[in-house]
């Protein structure tokens, strides 16, 4: 569906590959500087989800690049987090999502990325979808690339699936090759911005966007009420960066949220929608506290979200803190983590002895709200 949340002539684009298909590469010929890191061992490769804003051709773009999501080059643990970074770092939603292949002969591998990312979009998410190859170098004398993936039958697929939207860049050969134009990666990229802004308009003129990522920005935003009340001389830019790591931090403690699963829930597949969504509301759901509760120091009582669910009390203790007054202890432990058990033990030894007193509290079976956990 196309989201209400839009920017007058800006533009957010997620690249999405298996490691080492160009995306950091494609990204800097987009924007026409280095602002991504490049690699260039055979192990190298973008390991983390980032996020770049230039001016393009008197268009703002947005540009999220994202580690290999469609191979298992990464732990299922940090793939999960960056595909949560990726979430929130694209919030309310992507204009695009760029889905790159190199110009190659497919193995067997290749073909299995392939097959992963179809079964991996929805219907939905393909009308935003844009299929772009790299290493165009390597294409034939004379072929275009339409004609290149005529050749392959899940190719074929997987091009009729993106509307037969396609694009070819050389991200090292084409920087400055007047000879031809199709083979000239100015004229590239003109032709791919032209290519999203009309998928745009043919979308009703919004980004692609679903109930999960709504609530997301829904929660980016309730924090930024927050931190506004109270956040001095912060830019308008501070805020929402610092609302974006708190969201990201609830993401990253979400017990049972799956890597398949928040893949598909970025991408639309609905019941990873509905999986997601119940967790997500689950975890910031009110509940109460005694009023003797304590937490970083200031008594606290009433009604706070819960930022962790499904992790036991030091859980329910670490989101409590992070979202009390002055409770940037229980944020700052879990951006310090890497992994959700990590996030919830250093949330927990930041807290020390105030977890175990107010877990204590929460686990009594004579508290009142017991049975809401």
């Amino acid at each position: 569906m196309a989201s209400k949340y839009t920017r007058h002539n800006h533009l957010r684009i997620v690249l999405l590959g298996k490691t080492g298909s160009g995306k950091s590469s494609l990204a800097n010929t987009i924007f026409g500087e280095t602002v991504f890191e490049i690699g260039h061992t055979a192990t190298s490769g973008t390991s983390q989800c980032t996020k770049a804003t230039r001016v393009v051709n008197g268009t703002s773009v947005t540009i999220i690049d994202t580690p290999g999501f469609f191979d298992n080059r990464t732990s299922e643990e940090g793939l999960r987090n960056e595909i949560a970074r990726c979430v929130v770092e694209c919030s309310p939603g992507p204009h695009a999502f760029l889905i790159l292949l190199k110009v190659e002969r497919f193995t067997d591998q290749e073909i299995e990325v392939i097959t992963k990312i179809i079964e991996s979009f929805s219907e939905e998410a393909f009308r935003y979808a844009v299929l772009v190859f790299t290493r165009g170098d390597d294409l034939p004398e004379g072929m275009q690339i339409e004609e290149f993936c005529r050749g392959n039958n899940r190719l074929r697929e997987l091009l009729e699936r993106c509307g037969g939207r396609c694009h070819v860049f050389d991200n090292r050969y084409w920087n400055n090759n007047p000879q031809h134009e199709y083979r000239n990666n100015q004229l590239q990229r003109e032709n791919l911005l032209n290519t999203i802004k009309e998928m745009v308009r043919n979308n009703g003129g919004g980004c692609y966007t679903n109930e999960m990522l709504q609530e997301v920005e829904r929660l980016i935003q309730q924090q930024q009420e927050s931190i506004r009340s109270s956040s001095g001389d912060m830019s308008r830019e501070e805020i929402r960066e610092e609302a974006e790591n708190r969201v990201y931090n609830i993401l990253k403690m979400a017990a049972g949220v799956t890597t398949g699963m928040l893949l598909g829930a970025l991408l639309g597949v609905p019941i990873m929608i509905a999986e997601v969504l119940t967790i997500l509301k689950t975890l910031t759901m009110p509940v109460r506290i005694p009023a003797s509760a304590v937490v970083t120091g200031v008594a606290t009582q009433g009604e706070l979200p819960i930022a962790a669910v499904g992790l036991g009390t030091v859980g329910v203790v670490a989101g409590l803190a992070a979202t009390a007054g002055g409770g940037c202890v229980g944020y700052c432990k879990a951006d310090e983590a890497d992994s959700i058990k990590e996030a919830v033990m250093n949330t927990a030894e930041a807290l020390g002895k105030l977890a175990v007193e107010a877990g204590r509290s929460l686990i009594n079976p004579e508290t009142e709200h017991f049975n809401r956990f």
